[in-house]
């Protein structure tokens, strides 16, 4: 296929990263699959960026392989430095690089915790979507359209699992926020995700095992398949309207009613909204008195 749209995905090697990465690849899409696992998995859940990319190719799109490490700065640069040699242009950056060990899974002390649990969920996840933000920009820039979207939660609103995930996932929003401020004279739009329950291996081995879901994560009916952020995010592009997001933070299922977009599985995810209410951040447009349509949030 000529002229496809063209994205990086950040943390592409399972998970939510490599889901939204194979929708894309479903919506036409080349993606870059980044991650630091080439042919053999990093952590206990499986997974390589290059297992990513051929799904991505059996989907329908192009999937390229990209091992890049989101804590060396440098390696970032040359991540964009040859998405723009290759393809000249850049539709798409998804920040999803995030570290997660299974044992910061439940609630605890942070002063009982390594110091490691920051590195891992600050510089691994809000730091690297900083810098990959920092590096596409000038891209996006120059061309005059794009979208960033960072992937979050509500854990930056309410209390969950540790100290430095919520403090990551209020930065990611407001990340998204301020870009979106910098971005709006160069039509590049920046935007943050709260999922549902995501139904990755992990999330499911632990509904399995009687955890996860209640009052503090959500319930069945609340869980998103992998791909589902993906498919939105594929919708947002196909209507060429992301300027009215900038700068909001948004219930994945909520955008996903405005676009007309269902999971994979047929169904419509219902949103947490009941659970945590509104997001903090509305699209900028809204702050600017311009009209939009109704995001829900």
């Amino acid at each position: 296929m000529k002229n496809r749209p063209v994205a990086v995905v950040t943390g592409a090697s399972r998970g939510l990263g490599r889901g939204i990465a194979i929708a894309l690849g479903e919506a036409g899409f080349t993606v870059y699959c980044t991650g630091r696992s080439d042919r053999q998995a990093v952590g206990p859940w499986g997974g390589t960026v290059r297992d990513t990319a051929e799904l991505v190719d059996q989907a329908g799109g192009k999937g390229i392989v990209a091992i890049c490490d989101h804590l060396d700065d440098f390696k970032t640069e040359a991540l964009f430095k040859r998405v723009d040699a290759e393809q000249g242009r850049l539709d798409l950056l998804v920040n999803n690089a995030f570290a997660m060990p299974d044992w910061a899974v439940p609630d605890g002390n942070f002063w009982e915790r390594p110091l490691s649990l920051w590195r891992d969920m600050i510089d691994v996840g809000l730091r690297s979507s900083y810098a990959a933000s920092h590096f596409a920009a000038p891209i996006m820039v120059r061309q005059r359209c794009g979208l960033i979207a960072n992937t979050s939660g509500p854990g930056g609103k309410i209390y969950r699992h540790a100290l430095p995930y919520g403090v990551g996932k209020a930065g990611q929003d407001k990340l998204a926020h301020d870009m979106a401020h910098e971005l709006r004279p160069f039509d590049v739009a920046a935007i943050s995700l709260w999922p549902g329950l995501i139904g990755t291996e992990r999330t499911l081995a632990g509904i399995a095992a009687g955890g996860v879901v209640g009052d503090n994560a959500g319930n069945l009916p609340h869980i998103e398949t992998p791909f589902f952020i993906g498919r939105v995010l594929a919708a947002i592009h196909a209507a060429g309207d992301a300027m009215t997001l900038s700068g909001g933070t948004f219930y994945s299922t909520e955008l996903a009613s405005r676009y007309g977009v269902t999971d994979a599985d047929g169904r419509l995810p219902e949103s947490r909204r009941p659970l945590f209410g509104a997001p903090l951040y509305q699209p900028i447009s809204c702050e600017v008195g311009e009209a939009v349509h109704d995001s829900g949030v």
